[in-house]
């Protein structure tokens, strides 16, 4: 089997060059994978420190590609595009894979098991520590994907995040690539692209695998737990939300506005969960996230 691996980047300086070194030195044949660098318009150094790597490491198959046109979607388009392996790997520039990451992909599927797509575990790095206000609820939000340490199917309401996921290249064939509407575009922090595609996939009765042993660590820089980027993140979630299932019809709208109403049911038993355990801070922000999200979905 030949992998390919694709990091779309933009702006990374400071993380490019770690995520690089740890996908060159994979206990893996450097013949059987590659990675694709997609540089979706840089303006610091992420290309000069890419190259750096990519010189440093010349038996690995390294490509550096610049994609002019802003968006995630547009990048990981392109990297699909480029790229010549029958398993597509993503991982964001600011994780850093396990040495033995592409060993558990390759046992996985050696083992027979038929699968679409795969995520494997996410580890939070916190650049300081994981802050007062941050419930095991809302550590999505640092990218964290953790279901134990079985192979198992992911269940049917969650499914891997960009950090660290995978799919067997026909299935783009078959369900399309992602959504150019949906996910980040330069400073924005809109999503759903991910969850599009899922939907896409699971609709057509594919399985989905969790595997515990494809580690990586995610950075979760301090910048990224400030107040104000988590309002600024929940509000683009929802207005991603509210784009993708308009461009699915008016029932999965009016569904979604359901399932948004019974999530503040939840988050308000989860407030007063918090309070009688005297952790105001994770109860207060729990509304505050949901308040945010619903803003963007409902557009008020």
């Amino acid at each position: 089997m030949f992998y390919s691996i694709i990091i779309s980047t933009y702006n990374r300086e400071d993380y490019i060059g770690s995520c690089l070194e740890h996908l060159a030195q994979q206990d893996y044949d450097n013949d059987l994978y590659e990675v694709l660098i997609i540089d979706n318009n840089s303006t610091d150094k992420t290309a000069e420190f890419s190259k750096a790597v990519i010189k440093k490491y010349p038996e690995v198959n390294f490509k550096y590609i610049f994609e002019k046109e802003q968006g995630l979607s547009f990048a990981r388009n392109r990297g699909i595009k480029e790229s010549s392996g029958q398993v597509i790997i993503f991982l964001d520039d600011d994780a850093f894979a396990f040495p033995g990451y592409l060993q558990e992909i390759e046992k996985f599927v050696k083992s027979g098991t038929e699968f679409s797509a795969f995520g494997g575990k996410i580890i939070p790095r916190f650049e300081s520590e994981r802050p007062e206000w941050m419930s095991d609820f809302l550590l999505p939000l640092a990218s964290v994907i953790d279901l134990g340490n079985k192979i198992r199917k992911f269940p049917s309401k969650k499914f891997p995040i960009g950090a660290n996921m995978g799919f067997k290249k026909e299935v783009f064939e078959k369900y399309g690539d992602f959504n150019v509407k949906l996910g980040r575009k330069g400073k924005g922090l809109e999503g759903s692209e991910e969850k599009d595609l899922f939907h896409r996939i699971r609709s057509g009765g594919e399985n989905i695998y969790y595997i515990p042993d494809a580690v990586v660590e995610h950075l979760v820089p301090d910048r990224r737990l400030q107040i104000s980027f988590i309002q600024k993140q929940a509000n683009g979630i929802g207005i991603s939300e509210r784009i993708r299932v308009r461009d699915l019809g008016r029932r999965p709208y009016v569904d979604k506005a359901i399932s948004e109403i019974v999530k503040w049911m939840v988050s308000v038993v989860l407030f007063f969960y918090y309070c009688l355990r005297m952790q105001y801070r994770k109860a207060v922000m729990i509304i505050k996230f949901r308040f945010w999200v619903s803003k963007g979905f409902f557009n008020f």
